[in-house]
């Protein structure tokens, strides 16, 4: 239980700390803004916000395969804890991009945190099972385990158990995103304008 707040605290805190720069430096929140534009994510979004099952579904789609399996999980597979530097890499970059630009954007900042904090805890859990991993894989024997090999084993067993509830909120998350986008923050900032 120790380890898992320290990890929340870890991660719900470099989002914060991105937050914070970016609202230091407007430069970079827009620089992220553009990247967005730039990779078709935003167009993609106006596309889909119309569409919220099929959003919900994309969105799913990238939270538990790009940024759960490619960005936390994988990468520590291969180097142990890896995924935890390239999370916290993406919290501050998504700290930074979730800086509301317009008074309507704080307006959506509201609905979007609950999202933000059924997402993260998603990630949480697959970021401890990661520690977990590495810990079992580097010191076999704090589990009783005969060697690495066997460590890894029950390291890549305790990720899996933890990814059950993980997709359980990123499925719980995906669905409140798509539809407060649609139905509460879509109608709102057009009464804003």
């Amino acid at each position: 239980m120790h380890v898992y707040l320290i990890i929340n605290a870890v991660a719900y805190g470099l989002a914060i700390i991105g937050f914070v720069i970016g609202l230091i430096f407007p430069d970079l929140t827009a620089a992220r803004a553009t990247a967005l534009e730039d990779d078709g994510t935003g167009e993609l979004v106006r596309e889909l916000v119309n569409i919220p099952p099929l959003f919900a579904l994309t969105i799913l789609g990238v939270n538990l395969f790009r940024l759960g399996l490619l960005t936390i999980v994988l990468p520590s597979l291969i180097v142990p804890f890896a995924g935890l530097a390239f999370f916290g890499y993406w919290a501050v970059e998504t700290g930074i991009t979730l800086v509301p630009t317009s008074p309507q954007g704080w307006v959506a900042l509201i609905p979007h945190s609950l999202t933000f904090v059924i997402e993260f805890q998603a990630y949480v859990l697959l970021l401890l099972g990661v520690l977990l991993l590495g810990r079992y894989w580097l010191f076999p024997h704090t589990i009783d385990a005969k060697n690495r090999r066997q460590g890894y084993v029950r390291g890549v067993q305790r990720i899996g158990l933890l990814a059950l509830p993980a997709l359980a909120l990123l499925v719980v998350g995906a669905v409140w995103e798509a539809y407060t986008l649609r139905y509460v923050i879509h109608p709102l900032s057009q009464l804003l304008l």
